[in-house]
């Protein structure tokens, strides 16, 4: 048996399988993968990659270390999402 999706990841495949000609176990089902390739090119428009600053050359105008590990952050959890979605 499979590890239940999270509640986020469950409520996006709900929306996802509610938008769906076949049924959530239909073996054509391919709402999981829709959603989680959704989930991926949202986290890219609205939290896109970023390099990390190099620490020891910022001066502290242009090196925010808390915007930039709350931008991690909030792409790290769309992306495990997508991920979670893809793997179950």
């Amino acid at each position: 048996m499979t590890e239940p999706l999270s509640p986020a990841a469950q409520a996006i495949l709900d929306a996802a399988n509610g938008a769906n000609s076949y049924g959530p176990d239909d073996c054509l089902n391919e709402s999981r993968w829709i959603a989680a390739a959704a989930l991926r090119a949202a986290a890219d428009q609205v939290v896109p990659h970023m390099e990390e600053p190099e620490w020891g050359a910022c001066d502290y105008i242009n090196c925010d270390i808390e915007l930039y590990t709350d931008h991690q952050r909030k792409r790290t959890a769309l992306l495990a999402i997508a991920a979670e979605l893809e793997a179950q």
